[in-house]
């Protein structure tokens, strides 16, 4: 089924759309991802068999998310919070500590189960979206895919970031994450939608391996 697009927005931000920089970038978000599904094939077993042990429901978290210009699509996560998380999220608004309250951050969330706060701190649970970026949905270096309620809490600013493919990680990641604020995360994307490149994509990919090392905004 093809996916849906969400109304039309125009983006008015200076995109690097380099053919050559998209085509190797392309190339390289398939070696990595298919590598990943290979090597980590049985980290990916051992995860998903303690997810399912230590708490009741799926072993995927599935839910829509906006990609690039706006398209709707399918992203996997494994699962870190109770099968009534997003039921639950309406009720936990107000405690929102994010400025703005556009994302959504809690401190001790009790939507999130034992080991998904493991999960969750080491960025295991980020391991299903291989397979996001495997399909072309998503790139390993990217903003990171917003949910279908943020969208509709953007202004138009907010919306620039969805000007290239969303990504598994980016600026915003390996620059503090969860220690930011919403707007602070909002230039990043921005200014990685102007300046990415092939080294500045490289140079994003290895610091990531650092932040998640660190835990580095990790919650």
């Amino acid at each position: 089924m093809k996916n849906k697009k969400i109304p039309t927005f125009e983006i008015t931000i200076e995109v690097n759309n380099n053919l050559f920089y998209r085509i190797v970038k392309r190339l390289f978000d398939i070696v990595v991802s298919t590598l990943g599904m290979i090597i980590l094939s049985p980290i990916f077993l051992i995860v998903a068999l303690l997810v399912k042990l230590t708490s009741k429901g799926p072993v995927f978290y599935v839910s829509d998310r906006i990609g690039r210009y706006g398209y709707t699509f399918k992203f996997y996560k494994f699962r870190s919070m109770t099968v009534d998380a997003d039921e639950q999220l309406i009720k936990l608004l107000k405690n929102n500590e994010v400025e703005g309250g556009v994302t959504f951050k809690m401190e001790d969330d009790p939507r999130i189960t034992k080991f998904g706060k493991f999960i969750r701190k080491t960025s295991l649970d980020e391991l299903p979206q291989l397979f996001n970026i495997f399909l072309g949905q998503m790139s390993v270096i990217g903003p990171r895919p917003c949910t279908v309620r943020e969208f509709h809490l953007y202004d138009e600013r907010d919306q620039q970031r969805l000007a290239v493919k969303q990504g598994l990680t980016g600026e915003w990641q390996v620059n503090g994450r969860s220690n930011t604020t919403f707007k602070e995360m909002i230039e990043m994307d921005i200014h990685y939608c102007a300046k990415r490149s092939i080294w500045y994509d490289t140079k994003i990919f290895f610091k990531t391996f650092l932040a998640v090392f660190k835990k580095d905004g990790a919650k």
